[in-house]
């Protein structure tokens, strides 16, 4: 079982950042779970939402002054420069007022903490040797052929000047990004997300293959794993994917008792925003931990 810190350990720190991923790997984690976007001065920069969040980003002051598009908490990010982008404070989470937030007691914020880029994160995790990097790229079927591409490309080209190619694998919702990666960079690991709404029926997910058999057209996208949402892995996926030869992935488990079931239940890794949970998880089933890798705070 591998322990996959989701977006780091976004149920300890600040997700997508460079302390969540220290924290991570002081607790010890077999691979870093992160998601990117890019910019629109071609930066690749570490990002969940393609629209940027008021709930984990707030607005500073200006790239420069007078600047038209701030404030941009709001915005696109696609439409924001990487300059624009560094001014943003990543370092604590702010609820929606009125809503349940799972994370607001559990998250420490992290004074000071900016968007890092896809190669800073490189730079930090590169020299842990072993950890690996499981790389989402945010996209939507609505984009053409070519701009899912051009950041495919350079989500790879990243990571091989990093020397990190072998230690990283590509993760899509979107599964053109699987196809442009085989083609572009055969060497990465790619990773076929799936969710509920990714399979109904007319999908445009799935790069034009049928959602009835997921595993089977994960293989045919040629994946080299399939990552199910917690709510869709049953005994049947798992079993269908194994017969195969195809590792599974299960994501965002938080609870401990589904950590247990799944573990149990014979799932490759398990992706989570608590990796101390699933690491007490899996030394209660007497089974083997990954070892912690302190690396400097970054400053």
């Amino acid at each position: 079982m591998e322990i996959h810190g989701h977006r780091g350990a976004r149920g300890l720190r600040p997700e997508n950042t460079l302390p969540g991923f220290v924290h991570a790997l002081d607790l010890g984690v077999d691979a870093v779970e992160l998601d990117v976007g890019m910019t629109a001065d071609g930066v690749v920069v570490l990002s969940h939402d393609q629209v940027l969040s008021a709930v984990n980003l707030a607005d500073t002051a200006p790239a420069v002054a007078g600047d038209p598009l701030f404030p941009y908490v709001g915005r696109a990010l696609g439409d924001l420069t990487f300059a624009q982008v560094r001014t943003l404070d990543a370092s604590a989470r702010r609820p929606v007022p009125g809503t349940a937030d799972p994370f607001a007691a559990t998250q420490r914020p992290v004074p000071g903490t900016r968007v890092p880029t896809l190669a800073e994160a490189c730079a930090l995790l590169g020299p842990s040797g072993r950890v690996e990097l499981a790389v989402e790229l945010k996209t939507d079927p609505d984009w053409p052929e070519a701009r899912v591409r051009r950041f495919t490309v350079a989500v790879a080209d990243v990571l091989a000047a990093h020397g990190l190619t072998s230690r990283s694998r590509l993760l899509a919702f979107d599964w053109r990004v699987l196809a442009a990666a085989a083609q572009c960079a055969p060497s990465l690991g790619r990773v076929a997300l799936i969710e509920r709404k990714t399979l109904r029926p007319g999908t445009r997910w799935l790069a034009g293959l049928p959602p009835a058999d997921p595993v089977g057209a994960a293989l045919a996208i040629g994946a080299t794993v399939l990552s199910p949402e917690r709510h869709l892995t049953t005994p049947a996926l798992l079993a269908d994917a194994h017969a195969v030869a195809l590792p599974v992935a299960v994501w965002t488990v938080n609870d401990p008792a589904e950590m247990a079931w799944l573990t149990r239940l014979g799932a490759d890794a398990i992706v989570t925003d608590y990796p101390d949970r699933l690491r007490a998880v899996l030394k209660a089933l007497k089974l083997p931990l990954p070892s912690p890798t302190p690396v400097p705070a970054p400053a």
